[in-house]
């Protein structure tokens, strides 16, 4: 038997022996504890080590080893009632992100992911750029602020037009980014203008920054400016935010001659624009309009990025464009939050995106997301009659579907989980009530083009399992 496993054995039986002692009851010494359990001293010490880490025992030096003073219970569990009154009425609603029906079961078809297959991510990429940033000498020293410079450039040359460097703020992610941005652009009870449907966990950051989320219609050609305009006029507000390419849920692109017309608006309105374009490198071959930051010349606009969706889910950088006072406002707050991202995630970011590698993954990726895309569309159409799929998108990783009269989106989730195939309810894209049942159904997360087709295969059956709909 091993060292460790003696102390381990040791410190068992030391665990028996303090479930019948009280706190403040003294151990019997540690040449006591040699000669009874008949190990070694550093057996002893090692045992008396693991304990004192896990809070049972208090070693005092010069007096010896004593029981833990344990928290008082009631009724077997701690008592934190108190904290219901110290933590007043800011609770952090996470209803529309998170999975009311929990973890799928094993064997389920996941279609309800908003990330990459793992067959579709570009692993030995990473790996080998995580590689070479952990052998840079300075791999571990603090990062600037505002996010390495040598990468901050290639972030601003992505956006195009006039961004320069220094309007870059590297974060932690397009979560984080959106985050920064809500809370530096608004102050708590404001309203902000939301696409409709829209993107769930953009109206989460939004309430959680303690903003009121206002819903604006999109057709399909993106957001409505002369809606945008009335909403500004109604609401007061001084942020909107959108998804102007492969708008989620619905994958639609802002239409070219609405770009202005919804900056126009904006700027009229005195207004901020959040432009979230994490989805620019999931488009399915065709050609991508540049980002509004990108005409955008007084500070308007700001733009919000990510590699995390091209990529894979632990690739978390992205970052903001912003010109102006509000530059430094999101610099600041994000100085407050957390001081900088990692330095070997950026430097491994920077790796990523300077290796010809990544132009031919994003090349690859976006025939395999046309192709899936494709094969899930011909497989709900045939499936589900009576459901009407929205043009099939140019880019994106989702389908919207809108549900035969009748259907409850929430039931039919339901009922799909339990033949086997997780979808996402179309309630949860709308900040207020939805004008009918829809579903978000993802091509990314599954394996490969058979699971796709099984996937649709068990969603109609779940759809069948609920029966006719109302006449």
């Amino acid at each position: 038997m091993n060292d460790g496993s003696t102390s381990g054995a040791l410190a068992d039986s030391l665990r028996t022996l303090l479930s019948r002692l009280s706190p403040g009851d003294r151990l019997p010494s540690s040449r006591e504890l040699t000669k009874e359990y008949r190990v070694g001293p550093a057996t002893v010490t090692r045992a008396i080590a693991a304990l004192a880490a896990e809070g049972a025992v208090v070693t005092r030096p010069g007096s010896g080893t004593y029981v833990a003073h344990r928290p008082r219970l009631r009724g077997g569990a701690a008592d934190t009632d108190w904290q219901t009154v110290a933590l007043t009425d800011r609770a952090v609603d996470t209803h529309l992100i998170a999975d009311p029906l929990g973890p799928p079961p094993a064997g389920t078809i996941t279609m309800d992911g908003g990330y990459l297959h793992r067959s579709l991510q570009p692993t030995r990429v990473l790996s080998a750029a995580l590689a070479r940033a952990a052998r840079r000498p300075d791999a571990w020293d603090r990062a600037p602020a505002g996010g390495l410079t040598a990468l901050r450039t290639v972030f601003a040359r992505m956006a195009g037009g006039s961004v320069a460097p220094e309007d870059v703020l590297v974060t932690a992610g397009g979560q984080s980014a959106l985050s920064i941005a809500f809370r530096a652009i608004a102050g708590p009870g404001s309203p902000v203008l939301v696409e409709s449907p829209g993107y769930p966990r953009a109206l989460a950051a939004a309430r959680a920054a303690g903003l009121r989320p206002v819903p604006v219609p999109i057709d399909a050609d993106g957001l409505r400016p002369d809606m945008l305009a009335d909403a500004f006029a109604m609401t007061g507000a001084r942020l909107l935010y959108c998804q102007p390419a492969f708008q989620n849920p619905t994958g639609t692109v802002l239409a070219p001659e609405r770009r202005g017309q919804i900056l126009d608006v904006a700027r009229a309105s005195g207004a901020f624009v959040i432009e979230d374009d994490v989805a620019r490198h999931l488009g399915h071959g065709g050609t991508v309009p540049r980002p509004l930051v990108a005409d955008d010349r007084d500070g308007t606009v700001v733009h919000v990025t990510s590699l995390t969706k091209p990529a894979a889910p632990s690739l978390r950088i992205g970052a903001l464009v912003a010109r102006g006072p509000v530059r430094e406002r999101m610099r600041a707050v994000r100085l407050v939050d957390d001081f900088f991202v990692t330095r070997p995630l950026q430097e491994a970011a920077l790796e990523v995106l300077s290796s010809p590698a990544w132009d031919r993954h994003v090349r690859s990726l976006g025939t395999v997301l046309r192709e899936r895309c494709a094969v899930l569309a011909a497989a709900v159409t045939r499936e589900i009659p009576g459901a009407a799929l929205a043009t099939p998108p140019a880019g994106g990783l989702h389908l919207w579907l809108r549900l035969p009269p009748g259907v409850d989106d929430t039931v039919l989730t339901s009922a799909a989980r339990r033949r086997g195939v997780a979808v996402s309810a179309g309630c949860r894209y709308f900040a207020t009530e939805p004008p009918a049942a829809h579903l978000r159904i993802g091509f990314a997360a599954t394996a490969d083009h058979a699971e796709l087709t099984e996937g649709a295969r068990r969603l109609g059956a779940a759809l069948t399992d609920l029966g006719p709909g109302p006449e």
